[in-house]
């Protein structure tokens, strides 16, 4: 009797494991009506066109976006651009994914209905007329939302961008910035926040921000503000200075905004605010005015940023070099800077390892510095010609030639490679020739 119940439990067990077995070998296959007719995968967020046809979102946003005006399905022009969710479809397809769950299958969440032009556009003017009204918590609280919204999708933040919220945003913040900035901190932090989220900024935004009252306060920000606060009024003002140099020049005058840009340097927040500081910085020493260009570099020479950027560049990652490199050939063009960098012993051993080694920008201006600190350097001295040759130098240069570089370097490359050569012999005065007391010789 037990021996009969145990042959009829394992046959039980059998049945059940080719049932799954069989179960496991069907392949689930998704309606198509609820498949999106362009991607052919399942809608997640299925919406309806003024033709009556149903797609997913994302998928008929981004061939709106290319300039169709058209239904894929049906080719009838599209009366209306602005899809109409199609909630029936979604509860139908999240009904099927809760049946097959079993399968695998993840019921899709319900979507958030996505901002649209009017709603920013709403908002939008109700920010300028609380900048107006000085009302700095009732524009807090509208760029705060503007903010949020930005972040919930990609969605989101191209209607908000379109719809020229930097300007606007901008507008505000220059307003606020010229009265009381104690008073007005929390506003003015919101919207350089926001900002963050909308780079690049249009014309129109960079000239408000660019404003004498905009770059006081983001200085202001840098100088007492915490971290993130520095960290978006550096991110901002980069791109206001990439935007017209002449800001820069603006900027270097302000009380405070070079030691500030030199602290965030030495005392680093984050990789984005050590690489925004120096893009700041090189554009302040690019400027072409000899006068102004000598004064910038003096003080930052002064400060010590020579040293600061060869201690960057002996391990930094390649964006930091670069930017680092740029600066520091800025630097070597004026006198003050090459007699910083002739005493630095890590000058020549740093700039020399960059070659042909972060990228074809960090090679560039490697022989930029270079030629200028061996052409400049006193003709009684050339003590930079015979320490470039010791470091492997003239090996690198050649090879560089033979890879190919822009006409540029190339003509700066060439000349380095004659003065070097007609230092060669000193190098090998240097040389001890009880170095050599024990090298075998190959013959």
């Amino acid at each position: 009797m037990i021996s009969s119940w145990r042959r009829r439990r394992a046959a039980r067990r059998a049945a059940k494991e080719l049932h799954g077995e069989e179960a496991g070998d069907m392949e689930l296959t998704t309606p198509n009506h609820f498949r999106c007719p362009i991607s052919l995968d399942l809608m997640k967020d299925p919406v309806t066109l003024s033709t009556g046809i149903t797609y997913d979102r994302d998928s008929i946003e981004k061939w709106i976006e290319t300039g169709n005006s058209t239904c894929p399905i049906t080719n009838q022009v599209l009366t209306s651009l602005e899809p109409i969710p199609n909630h029936s479809i979604r509860k139908m397809i999240q009904d099927w994914c809760v049946d097959n769950r079993s399968h695998g299958i993840e019921r899709i969440p319900t979507p958030r209905i996505p901002v649209s032009s009017m709603q920013v556009s709403e908002i939008l003017s109700r920010i300028t007329t609380a900048s107006k009204r000085e009302d700095q918590v009732g524009c807090r609280n509208l760029v705060a939302k503007i903010k949020a919204m930005a972040k919930e999708s990609e969605r989101n933040k191209r209607c908000i961008v379109t719809n020229g919220t930097d300007s606007v945003l901008s507008a505000a913040f220059e307003v606020f910035s010229k009265t009381c900035l104690d008073e007005n901190i929390s506003v003015l932090e919101e919207i350089l926040s926001t900002l963050t989220l909308l780079f690049p900024l249009n014309g129109e935004a960079v000239s408000y921000l660019g404003s004498n009252s905009s770059l006081h306060c983001m200085v202001w920000f840098l100088k007492r503000g915490d971290l993130s606060k520095k960290r978006n009024a550096v991110l901002v003002m980069t791109d206001v200075v990439s935007s017209d140099q002449r800001k820069a020049n603006v900027l270097s005058e302000i009380e405070g905004a070079m030691e500030a840009l030199f602290k965030l340097i030495k005392e680093p927040i984050c990789p984005a605010s050590t690489k925004a500081s120096l893009t700041v910085i090189y554009q302040m020493v690019m400027i072409t005015s000899s006068a102004t260009n000598e004064r910038i570099v003096t003080k930052f020479v002064e400060m010590g940023l020579v040293s600061l950027l060869l201690e960057l560049l002996v391990d930094s990652e390649r964006s930091i070099c670069e930017k680092s490199l740029g600066v520091l050939d800025g630097i070597c063009s004026t006198e003050n800077g090459r007699a910083k960098a002739y005493n630095n012993a890590l000058t020549m051993p740093v700039v020399v390892k960059k070659l042909l080694r972060i990228s074809d920008l960090a090679t560039e201006f490697s022989v930029s510095i270079l030629w200028k600190l061996c052409k400049n350097e006193k003709r009684e001295e050339k003590r930079s010609l015979v320490e470039a040759l010791q470091v492997g130098a003239f090996q690198k240069l050649l090879l560089l030639l033979q890879v190919g570089c822009v006409e540029k370097t190339k003509e700066k490359a060439t000349e380095l490679l004659k003065l070097l050569n007609l230092n060669r012999n000193r190098l090998l005065e240097c040389t001890d020739s009880m170095d050599f007391k024990y090298l075998k010789r190959p013959f």
